[in-house]
C-alpha cells in the first residue's frame, strides 16, 4: 500500500508525476502561491514578487484576461484568462518552431478576482487540468496538495473544495467532448484567444 502523500502514477495515462514536472523529487509543501494584476500599469506580479510587464490586460464581465511575452526555449507567448466563477485561471503557451502540438489548456484550480479598482489577486490552490480537445484531461498537483494540508498551509475544508472544483472540471470537460472553450460557452463564457 502506498502513503497518500507519495505522488502516483496518472491512473488515466500511466504518466509519473514527478517526470511531468521534471523533478526527481516532490515539491516541498508551500502556502498557495499569490500573484497580483495591475491593469493601469500592465503589469503582473508573480509568486516570487517579480513585477513584469505585460503586452495586454483587460476586463471583461466573466474575467481578466493576460497576454505577454515570456523568454524560454519551449514557448514565447502566453495567454491567460482568470475566472472568478469558475474559480480558474486558464493558460495557453504558444509553442517556439519544433516544440508543436495540439492546443493544450491548463486550467488552474484557486481563487480570482478583482481586490480594487484595476488591480486583481490570483490564488493558485495547487491543482491543476491539462487539456487537449478530444482527449481525457490529467489531473495533476494533488501531491502538492496534499503536502501543503499535511504541512498545515491548506486546511481540510479548503482541500476538499479545490478537489471537488478540480473533479467538476474533469466532469464537465468530459459532457462537452473535453473542449475547453465549448465547456465554458455552456457557461456563458466566450473567451478569445491569439
Amino acid at each position: 500500500m502506498t502513503d497518500l502523500h507519495t505522488p502516483q502514477r496518472n491512473s488515466v495515462t500511466g504518466a509519473d508525476p514527478l517526470r511531468i514536472r521534471g523533478n526527481s523529487h516532490p515539491a516541498a509543501p508551500h502556502k498557495p502561491r499569490l500573484e497580483f494584476f495591475n491593469l493601469a500599469e500592465l503589469s503582473w506580479t508573480d509568486h516570487h514578487g517579480y513585477l513584469h510587464q505585460v503586452e495586454r490586460l483587460h476586463a471583461e464581465p466573466w474575467g481578466l484576461y493576460m497576454e505577454r511575452k515570456v523568454d524560454n526555449p519551449r514557448f514565447h507567448y502566453i495567454e491567460s484568462w482568470l475566472l472568478p466563477a469558475q474559480g480558474l485561471r486558464i493558460t495557453v503557451y504558444h509553442l517556439r518552431p519544433g516544440h508543436d502540438r495540439a492546443q493544450t489548456y491548463y486550467l488552474d484550480i484557486g481563487d480570482y478576482g478583482p481586490v480594487g479598482p484595476k488591480k486583481w489577486r490570483a490564488e493558485g490552490h495547487y491543482l491543476h487540468v491539462v487539456a487537449r480537445p478530444g482527449q481525457v484531461p490529467e489531473l495533476l498537483g494533488i501531491d502538492e496538495l496534499l503536502a501543503a494540508h499535511a504541512a498545515g498551509h491548506f486546511d481540510t475544508a479548503q482541500t476538499h473544495s479545490a478537489i471537488e472544483r478540480a473533479t467538476a472540471v474533469v466532469d464537465g470537460l468530459a459532457g462537452c467532448a473535453h473542449d475547453v472553450d465549448r465547456w465554458l460557452a455552456a457557461q456563458g463564457v466566450r473567451l478569445t484567444w491569439l
